[in-house]
């Protein structure tokens, strides 16, 4: 047999090397950098990173590298970097450091405690983030986490946590003179449509400090130079030319192929499989049994435990470990374990096993792992491998104890998915064989993973999963069990914006119990259908069924139920949330729930204590409210609870409108956890920052927040961005429908047409005034234009009248009511000063933004009325707003107005239209007349050609490809005004 060279070199990869190596550079220089490594199986990620580890670690650099594995139907939680943290452990150096981080303990088996909730898997999410910022005092940091299309969810969100969110941007105390790099492969031939890894890769590669690097196959004179540098003699050219037809770019294929050509069999099977076997065949017969029992594994065994499961003496299972190693089918560890070289030749030699061998194997393993560790350390494995073997019963105890195992490391997708698994299996396990756990069925189990579900973020799956307990619900359940089953799907329901189903079940659930004599599963029950009435529009029945579940709560002595309650109330009674005494009730409920040590109702109380500022227009006090809120959601750990969601939203949203963007901003970098992405959340105020500074990518930003299942306030979010996109861009029709579409959309999901509505319709008006001031200025009618101002109109005075709660709107809906109206008359009559005068009062609420849209609205309304010195005044202001908040778009509309009014202070800028010379100007005012090079030379007693220099310069100024366009971008930056005695000109393009 011929023989191979011990290590493969790396070939035809000189430039994604010097790429790595250019963002290792980087992440030396202090800014944190991440690469995903793509492509398919065997193309070369692993010898790339390898090399490249290789070398950053020779050059000082502290490598941490974790694998992620394939374990069939389990999840591991925290794999990858359990593995680098148990490489730290095990290296003294690292001791200080590892103490100051006490919460990652509990990936390597301590730690005081259980991650029960989101707030312990936020504290152990920045634990790792801060032990690398602490490890970055010390050395240059690169982690490499490999085979990512393995990786559990647990995982996928850390990494998320890290890369997403900030985390590698932490430092622990004091900045540290490096930041951590990333570098994590995956194969991207195995991510299927529905691969769970997709949404991922498509959020962070959207991320400035993420690159893809994609490795290609190679080309032939590549794979060529590789086979012959893996052979030690001189191959001849008809054999290295089969390889390198054979193994089409992918360096593993080529190796294999070599690897196999010096067999008897030399004819070479089609599939990598069959290669891979004929190498597997070469071995000596205790060497195949050895690797088959190392398939059944997994991609890594440990020596010990491989050991056990053959069954044979010591010295023949190296012998035969070794002859794998010599055959490069296997790699040792530095751990005592051996890992196959490559997944394919572990799937490759599994799935050659026979049934039976398949089964024994795995039940092998199973009892193995049931001897020895922690139980809960190997529930996961010894699930799949009971499963496996076909021992339904064992498979369902160890399937619960690794839902407890992830539950207790704060791993709910985990968690869900090993129940889910127990589920499965609960039906071929005979009664007298399942778990002995008191108050455990199907219906119970079904509801735990329910909440695992939502815990998780999976709202969708929660109510999927609810649905099939009130589906194994028999005729003769208990009446408290069917009603707690059926009120919980409908608080399910109402978090995937499905309302009225989420009514109709509490319907259901309240009818199942009588309300005499009250009991506690009624009041809930109660509370739970208020909720659900309040959403469709059923406020008389909503506030009836308050009133006396509160009696009935007073009556039993729940005091939590009877702050659930109040809060439902103070929406419902006169004046809503915003009244003063409402917000009284709201204190009250507060208190209620604070002393009963319910905190997801007090959470509730907050929110609405904090969203009735805002709905009053007292934005300043609605700040302490959502601190509060948000500092006890934290202590507690019920970050991910849909209340503190709403909260941070709030907030930046206050922030936004406040005029504080930075802090905006800040306060969106920071709020940053271990929670699934809630984009309508996290990037609303967000998106509105970046659209009013003119950021490229807003509206991209904003339009991928509809992908996926329908999400409430992120469709509002996104309609709001894009339909005032479009009319920053000047694309009325857009705009109209961007309006339209969202109204519709967030209406047939509420029952309602929703408040937003009235600035949605602002919005849309606005880019209608401006087509129509277009139309006018072409001497044109705008019929079409000014019947669609009339439409919306009436959609912002109808919503803003009688708003989402039955009364009229607050300060906000009255403020876009104001502008709506305001635009209204510029579209049809054109600006009225006494209108724009409103809105900006309007907006005096505290909104800073767009009351300075306005002023400079009532700017043009009043130059045009000839009040030059208020006109200067109010462009004056409105520009100093747009000054301090970066708003870029609005401050060139505000210097385009100071320049076209010559108003006082009127800034020019080097290279913006506003740089034309006086003569220019003269050329551009002779252009749209309409006037020919050599007309414009007599006019102006220059020679043609001279007007012909002067009106090349006008072009590059202004950008136009064509005396035309630059009339039309002249017209539209204000530098020339239209002539009413310029008979037949065209609407300006």
């Amino acid at each position: 047999m011929s023989t191979i060279a011990s290590a493969a070199p790396l070939i035809g990869r000189d430039a994604e090397l010097a790429r790595l190596f250019g963002v290792l550079e980087r992440a030396r220089g202090g800014e944190a950098r991440a690469v995903l490594v793509s492509g398919d199986a065997g193309v070369g990620k692993t010898r790339l990173l390898s090399e490249t580890a290789a070398r950053a670690a020779a050059a000082g650099t502290l490598v941490l590298t974790g694998h992620c594995v394939d374990v069939g139907d389990v999840g591991l939680p925290y794999l990858p970097f359990t593995e680098v943290l148990g490489a730290l452990a095990a290296d003294g150096r690292f001791a200080d450091v590892l103490a100051a981080h006490p919460a990652v303990d509990r990936l390597l088996g301590g730690g005081a405690g259980a991650v029960r909730d989101a707030g312990d898997r936020l504290r152990l999410f920045e634990g790792v983030a801060g032990l690398l910022a602490d490890l970055a005092h010390t050395a240059p940091i690169l982690l490499v986490l490999e085979d990512l299309h393995w990786a559990d969810q647990s995982s996928r969100d850390l990494l998320r946590f890290l890369l997403s969110r900030g985390g590698l941007d932490r430092p622990a105390s004091g900045a540290p003179p490096y930041r951590p790099a990333v570098f994590a492969s995956y194969r991207a031939d195995d991510l299927h449509r529905r691969h769970p890894l997709r949404p991922l890769l498509a959020e962070l590669v959207r991320l400035p400090s993420v690159e893809r690097l994609e490795l290609r196959p190679l080309p032939d004179a590549d794979v060529a130079r590789l086979v012959r540098a893996l052979q030690e003699r001189e191959l001849p050219k008809a054999t290295v030319r089969r390889i390198v037809d054979r193994a089409e770019g992918n360096a593993f294929y080529a190796e294999e192929l070599l690897a196999a050509s010096g067999t008897r069999t030399d004819g070479l099977p089609d599939a990598l499989a069959d290669v891979l076997l004929v190498r597997f065949e070469q071995l000596s017969g205790t060497a195949r049994q050895v690797l088959r029992a190392a398939a059944v594994a997994g991609r890594r065994v440990g020596h010990d435990l491989l050991r056990d499961a053959v069954g044979i003496p010591e010295e023949e299972l190296e012998a035969a470990l070794r002859e794998a190693v010599e055959h490069r089918l296997l790699v040792p560890g530095d751990d005592g374990a051996y890992a196959f070289r490559h997944a394919l030749t572990r799937e490759a030699v599994y799935t050659d096993l026979l049934p039976g061998e398949r089964s024994r194997l795995h039940g092998a393993f199973a009892r193995l792992l049931q001897e020895r560790g922690p139980a809960g350390e190997s529930a996961a494995e010894r699930a799949h491998h009971y499963r496996e073997s076909h021992d339904p019963a064992r498979a369902l105890a160890a399937s619960l104890e690794a839902a407890d195992h992830a539950r207790l490391l704060g791993a709910p997708a985990e968690e869900l998915r090993h129940l889910e698994a127990a589920l499965d299996l609960w039906p071929a396990v005979e009664p007298s064989a399942r778990p002995a756990c008191d108050g455990v069925d199907r219906v119970t189990l079904t509801l735990r993973a329910s909440a695992a579900a939502a815990h998780a973020g999976d709202g969708h799956r929660a109510v999927s999963l609810t649905r099939d307990a009130l589906a194994a619900l028999g005729r003769d359940a208990d009446s408290e069990l069917a009603a707690r089953v059926r009120y919980t799907l409908a608080g399910n329901l109402l978090g995937v914006d499905s309302l009225s189903a989420a009514f109709a079940h509490s319907s259901d659930a309240l009818a199942m119990i009588p309300a005499e004599p009250p009991s506690a599963t009624w009041v809930w029950a109660a509370a739970t259908h208020v909720l659900a009435a309040r959403q469709v529009g059923e406020d008389a029945t909503a506030l009836r069924i308050a009133r006396r579940a509160l009696r009935a709560a007073e009556q039993l002595g729940i005091p939590d139920a009877r702050a659930d309650l109040l809060v439902s109330l103070a929406h419902l009674e006169g004046g809503g949330r915003r009244s003063p005494e409402n917000r009284a009730l709201l204190r009250q409920a507060r208190e209620l729930a604070r002393r009963a040590g319910n905190t997801p109702v007090e959470m509730r109380a907050l929110f609405s204590l904090a969203i009735g500022c805002f709905e009053a227009g007292e934005l300043e006090q609605c700040l302490p409210w959502l601190a509060e809120g948000l500092e006890r959601a934290r202590r507690t750990g019920l970050l991910s609870s849909p209340y503190p969601l709403e909260m941070r939203y709030l907030r930046l949203l206050v922030l936004y409108t406040l005029g504080r963007w930075d802090e905006c901003l800040r306060a969106a970098a920071a709020d940053t956890d271990a929670l699934p992405a809630a984009d309508g959340y996290w990037v609303g105020p967000v998106l509105y920052v970046a659209l009013a500074r003119g950021e490229a990518g807003a509206a991209d930003r904003a339009r991928a927040l509809l992908a996926g299942p329908f999400d409430w306030l992120a469709t509002l979010v996104a309609g709001i961005v894009l339909t005032d996109a479009a009319a920053l861009r000047g694309d009325p029709a857009q705009a109209v429908r961007r309006m339209r579409e969202t109204v519709a959309a967030l209406t047939q999901h509420a029952g309602h047409r929703p408040d937003a509505a009235v600035r949605l319709a602002a919005l849309a008006l606005s880019a209608v005034a401006d087509a129509a001031g277009e139309e006018r200025l072409a001497g044109r009618e705008p019929r079409d234009w000014t019947r669609t101002a009339d439409e919306l109109v009436g959609v912002a005075r109808e919503c803003a009248g009688h708003g989402e709660e039955g009364m009229p709107q607050g300060p906000e809906g009255r403020a876009w009511l104001a502008r709506a109206e305001a635009e209204w008359h510029r579209a049809v009559s054109g600006p009225d000063a006494a209108a724009w005068q409103r809105a900006v009062d309007a907006f005096g609420y505290g909104d800073v933004y767009e009351q300075a849209r306005c002023r400079l609205r009532l700017a043009e309304a009043l130059l045009a009325a000839g009040r030059r010195e208020e006109a200067a005044r109010q462009a004056r202001t409105a520009r100093h707003t747009a000054q301090r908040l970066g708003a870029g778009p609005l401050l060139r509309q505000v210097d385009a107005l100071l320049r076209r009014g010559r108003l006082a202070d009127a800034p020019p800028a080097e290279g913006s239209p506003a740089a034309l010379t006086a003569r220019e100007q003269e050329v551009l005012r002779l252009l749209a007349r309409g006037r020919s090079n050599r007309q414009i030379g007599e006019e102006l007693f220059i020679s043609a050609k001279t007007a012909s220099v002067h009106v090349s310069h006008i072009l590059t100024k202004l950008g136009a490809a064509s005396r035309t366009e630059a009339v039309a971008v002249a017209h539209r930056e204000g530098l020339i005004t239209p002539e009413p005695d310029a008979p037949g000109r065209a609407a300006p393009g």
